[in-house]
């Protein structure tokens, strides 16, 4: 649903600094899909015998999904394997939830309303199969200058590395960008990175 308080206060936020660049998360930000996520790890880890409480997947929002099988597998006491893990999930994600995509309407419309005005990336834990396809969904592919995934990197969030490939690639310095995310590790990967940032699920 649009919210334009929401809007109007990520606008205002967002116009404290002469920012260069905005880099935005992907789920949970540009994307109300975390449910869906949650459910294909829960039918994943159910393959494996695991009653998965999906609470980690908040707690680890930004993850690439083999290192959540592994961490999974430090607190289940499992032996899953973390790449067999990432390829159900992203299949049972695929097959089942990733038509039924919808935006995060003021957050979008903040994305929309930038274009031209500053560079415009997109930072995810995701596969780039899956972010690509998702941005494709809510009508976004095409207005994204940069996309830095799981699988471009060897370090995600919370490492700042993410970040600063983005920055790189779009030719501004770290100082000169500006954060959007849902997760405390992409805001530990922000700070890291020497970058400001908005959560946007406490506007």
């Amino acid at each position: 649903m649009f919210t334009q308080d929401k809007l109007n206060t990520l606008t205002r936020i967002s116009s404290k600094k002469p920012y260069r660049a905005f880099l935005y998360d992907c789920d949970g930000t540009l994307a109300d899909n975390m449910h869906a996520h949650k459910a294909a790890y829960r039918e994943a880890a159910i393959k494996y015998g695991i009653t998965l409480d999906t609470a980690i997947i908040d707690e680890l929002a930004g993850w690439p999904t083999a290192l959540i099988a592994e961490e999974i597998n430090k607190r289940y006491h499992t032996q899953v394997p973390p790449h067999e893990f990432a390829v159900e999930k992203s299949t049972i994600f695929f097959e089942r939830y990733i038509s039924k995509t919808i935006p995060i309407d003021f957050v979008v419309q903040h994305l929309k309303d930038h274009i031209g005005k500053v560079r415009i990336g997109v930072v995810s834990g995701g596969s780039r199969k899956t972010v690509t396809r998702t941005l494709t969904i809510i009508g976004l592919i095409d207005l994204i200058e940069t996309l830095v995934c799981a699988d471009d990197i060897d370090r995600g969030k919370p490492y700042p590395d993410p970040f600063l490939t983005a920055a790189q690639q779009l030719g501004v310095a770290p100082q000169d960008c500006l954060v959007f995310e849902d997760g405390n590790p992409g805001v530990q990967g922000a700070i890291a990175a020497g970058m400001d940032w908005v959560r946007i699920d406490e506007l």
